[in-house]
């Protein structure tokens, strides 16, 4: 069976060799009435399965009923058929098949249409001047022929009819006119499309003239013609003046249209524009359109400021430089940059909203160089001409060059005067010793006498018990510390606990009177630390301690002084219970990051966040700034409540509602609120800015905030607008409330006490657990071997989220002025370079970075770099 099917199929592929492939029938010439039928056809032979495809005037025919009737096994038939022939149906027809890539064709044949006209050039809309003569064409053909054409121009023929085609001459027309023609021959007439003739007058005004800003002095003006007065536009002339009210006009421009657009230049950045277009055609120009009002963008600055002075006193470094003029500054000033440089290398710059700073510590500026640039938008512009900083300032030294010739030779005077002396007084000593002679009677003694300014004792006797009068700290303070003095023989230190910026905790043990004891955590200042302000400073934390009395409140048990062998001044110790569980940041990371890493359940982190705001709300009515809110200063009692604790950077308000930093502190950077950074200003509104970063590491399990933005960088990411983002897991009415604690507007901010409100809500509707959970105690061993820090512990680690906020701020009875501050900034410090922590008034000064690392042992890349900055003012 399969070998006869093979023969055959060979059978017929050499019968189609044999044969070929050709047309043996070819359409034919026809001649049809209009609204009859026509119908062409075409066979082909040599294929068994042939697509044939009809063609018309070389396009193909899309035909979706097409028959093919078999003549025999590769002899094949097909038709194509119009039913109602209509006068686009007259060309040229063939037929096409495709043979192992080749195109075979059949002779063609013509369809012509026999019935009335049909117009093969009609009328077409003519412009022209007034009273100027012009032609006008109408062609039309059969079948049948032949045909003639008649002309009408407006209501009146024009002659008879003319031989197809015709062509009418016109001596011109005064007004636009209307024109057609008809078209006859033996089946009937024809009436062409009405065609007219335009009078040519001048354009209107341009339209919707509108200005797009490309860059800084380069702008793109575009705009729509208006009627061009039936005449092509060869040129538009666009007018600019500069300023307004009384307008400095520029120079004409013209350009070449279409495109109706110009891109130019040569504009003053920061600056007020108008500008009006108006077009031409042949005839003349249009009307000018309405002047259309732009602003030129910012630019950075075209010139350094002048006259950079600077005075040098022993507490201060004031810089002093002359304002930019407007012209020069091309913007609205931003600030202005300070750059200087300290042994050949580059030091921090500083930013400044005056054309003054003054800087503390003097001494630190001799030698240095500094320049000022002036800051837009936009940019810095030039650096202003270096200025040396010497103890003692050039204009003085010129001075004193004056009077130094006159010292020389009054000193030489002196010194001959004294000489003379000397030779008599050396003459008359040789005088009296050679004769025995003494200036003084016999047996008259010299009396000698001398205070020794250190005594020794090599006996080594105990030192005394130190009290706080060998402090010399100020009364008031002395008098809230005495009840809370605790000796130092009854304090036993023992491990190390953590490490702080001025200081260390320890563990300690507290023996009582009665032989019991305690343990406690003991906050020590730092032994190469002799400053009685850094020891007042330690001290004030425990005298604000002292009046806490709160359970969410770390409170002081008592502060005890260390006296150390020849030295004026003893190490303070602040007593403070110990916290078995540690700070609340190393717990959050632990859970995370740790060796048997545990669930923390959404009700538990919630109550840490009560606990804080809580202990935060208490303090705020004892009028307490805290300035250090974060979850590292957070401590966790043995029955896992938080308690607030780290009060070293804390204040207390006793006139207004605000503190105004004026001395050296190190704060940490992204824990501080927007109008912190830029002022220096502390409210409990910024402590509640701090409390929404704090829930931020709660809900992130100890994450570092703004993970990728570094603290320079803080500033200008936060007065974009820019904010944390909410954290996977966090739900979105907890990511609300922190990111309320975020506005730019302080007053804005929530309370203390709405928090506690918004939070106990919040935790009402999640289904009742058990606040302490057993699986929290994983952080703790035997009594012994307690691996739990006490207050000043840091630990942290960082993440690669990029920070992001979608959550608008609501505000109501706020200043017109503060409205802006709840939109999101232009990026106003955005293009200014170097360091965008801070915009100081003419009081800033010098920043500084510091970092602090815990000794907790994880890993580096777990590892909470405390980034804090030192504002010198």
């Amino acid at each position: 069976m399969g070998l006869s099917l093979w023969i055959l199929l060979l059978l017929l592929h050499f019968n189609e060799g044999i044969h070929g492939v050709r047309f043996t029938k070819n359409p034919s010439n026809q001649t049809v009435t209009q609204g009859n039928m026509a119908r062409l056809g075409c066979a082909l032979e040599g294929l068994s399965e042939p697509e044939i495809i009809w063609m018309k005037d070389g396009e193909k025919i899309y035909i979706t009923d097409q028959m093919y009737i078999t003549l025999d096994a590769h002899h094949w038939e097909t038709f194509y058929s119009v039913k109602s022939v209509q006068q686009q149906d007259a060309g040229k027809y063939w037929c096409e098949v495709e043979y192992r890539g080749t195109i075979i064709s059949s002779e063609p044949a013509w369809i012509a249409v026999e019935g009335v006209p049909h117009f093969v050039e009609e009328p077409e809309d003519l412009a022209t001047f007034a009273g100027e003569p012009f032609n006008l064409t109408c062609a039309a053909s059969g079948p049948p022929e032949p045909v003639e054409v008649l002309w009408w121009l407006g209501d009146q023929q024009k002659g008879d009819f003319m031989p197809s085609p015709s062509v009418l001459f016109v001596k011109g027309v005064n007004d636009s006119v209307k024109f057609y023609c008809e078209a006859k021959n033996a089946r009937g007439i024809s009436v062409s499309r009405t065609g007219t003739v335009h009078i040519k007058v001048r354009p209107d005004s341009p339209r919707d003239v509108k200005v797009h800003h490309v860059s800084d002095l380069n702008i793109t003006v575009t705009w729509s013609p208006g009627f061009t007065g039936h005449s092509q536009l060869s040129t538009c002339t666009i007018q600019v003046s500069k300023g307004s009210g009384k307008k400095v006009k520029l120079p004409d421009l013209d350009v070449v249209v279409p495109p109706f657009q110009h891109v130019f230049g040569g504009l003053h950045s920061y600056s007020n524009y108008s500008v009006r277009i108006r077009c031409d055609n042949e005839v003349g120009s249009s009307p000018f359109s309405p002047w259309v009002d732009f602003h030129t963008p910012e630019a950075a600055p075209s010139a350094a400021p002048k006259n950079f002075t600077f005075e040098l006193s022993e507490q201060q470094l004031t810089l002093s430089w002359a304002a930019l003029e407007q012209e020069e500054l091309c913007g609205r000033l931003l600030a202005y940059k300070v750059q200087w440089n300290q042994g050949g290398e580059n030091q921090d710059p500083l930013l400044f909203k005056d054309n003054i700073a003054r800087l503390s510590g003097a001494g630190r500026f001799f030698n240095a160089t500094f320049q000022v640039a002036a800051c837009t938008n936009a940019g810095c512009g030039p650096w202003s001409q270096p200025v040396l900083v010497m103890p003692v300032s050039a204009t003085q030294a010129q001075t004193q060059r004056g009077h130094i010739w006159v010292g020389l030779l009054f000193g030489l005077l002196v010194a001959t005067m004294v000489g003379l002396l000397l030779v008599v007084l050396v003459r008359n000593r040789g005088k009296e010793t050679q004769f025995g002679s003494a200036f003084t009677t016999p047996g008259t003694e010299l009396p000698v006498s001398f205070t020794a300014a250190r005594s020794f004792n090599r006996q080594f006797p105990e030192l005394p018990e130190t009290t706080l009068d060998s402090l010399g700290i100020n009364s008031d303070l002395k008098a809230k510390l005495q009840d809370v003095l605790i000796s130092e023989r009854l304090l036993t230190l023992g491990r190390m606990l953590g490490k702080g910026e001025f200081g260390s905790v320890r563990e300690a043990f507290l023996k009582s009177e009665n032989n019991s004891g305690q343990k406690v955590a003991v906050k020590v200042l730092k032994t190469d630390i002799n400053s009685s302000s850094d020891i007042e400073q330690c001290l004030k934390e425990a005298a604000y301690m002292k009046d806490f009395h709160h359970p969410n409140v770390i409170p002081l048990v008592g502060v005890s002084l260390h006296r150390r062998a020849q030295q004026r001044l003893p190490v303070p110790m602040v007593i403070l219970p110990f916290m078995k569980h540690g700070d609340l940041h190393t717990f959050l990371l632990m859970s995370r990051l740790g060796d048997e890493p545990f669930a923390v359940s959404q009700q538990i982190l919630i109550q840490f966040m009560l606990d804080i705001a809580r202990g935060m709300e208490y303090l705020s009515n004892k009028n307490i700034i805290h300035r250090d809110l974060a979850a590292r200063n957070c401590m966790l009692n043995e029955n896992m409540s938080v308690c607030v604790a780290d009060f070293g950077l804390s204040k207390k308000i006793y006139s207004g509602d605000y503190y105004r930093q004026g001395s050296v502190s190190k704060l940490p950077v992204k824990w501080i609120a927007l109008e912190s950074l830029a002022d220096n200003v502390y409210t409990t509104q910024s402590d509640v800015w701090a409390f929404g970063v704090t829930m931020w590491e709660i809900m992130t399990k100890g994450q570092t905030p703004y993970p990728g933005v570094e603290n320079s960088e803080i500033y200008e990411y936060l007065i974009k607008g820019e904010r944390l983002k909410q954290p996977p897991d966090c739900p979105g009415d907890i990511y609300e409330i922190m990111h309320s604690c975020w506005s730019p507007v302080p007053k804005c901010r929530p309370s203390f006490q709405h928090l506690i409100d918004q939070l106990e809500l919040l935790w009402a509707k999640l289904n009742p657990a058990p606040v302490k959970e057993p699986l929290l105690y994983v952080n703790l061993e035997e009594e012994d071997g307690e691996q739990a820090s006490g207050p000043g512990a840091d630990v942290g680690t960082r993440s690669s989220e990029d920070p992001s906020w979608g959550v608008p701020w609501q505000c109501v009875g706020i200043e017109e002025d503060e409205k802006d501050w709840l939109m999101v900034s232009s990026g106003a410090a955005f293009a200014i370079g170097g360091d965008y922590r801070y915009i100081m008034g003419p009081c800033g000064g010098g920043i500084d970075e510091e970092s602090r690392r815990s000794d907790d042992g994880l890993s580096e890349d777990i590892r909470d770099e405390e980034e804090d900055i030192i504002i010198n003012v």
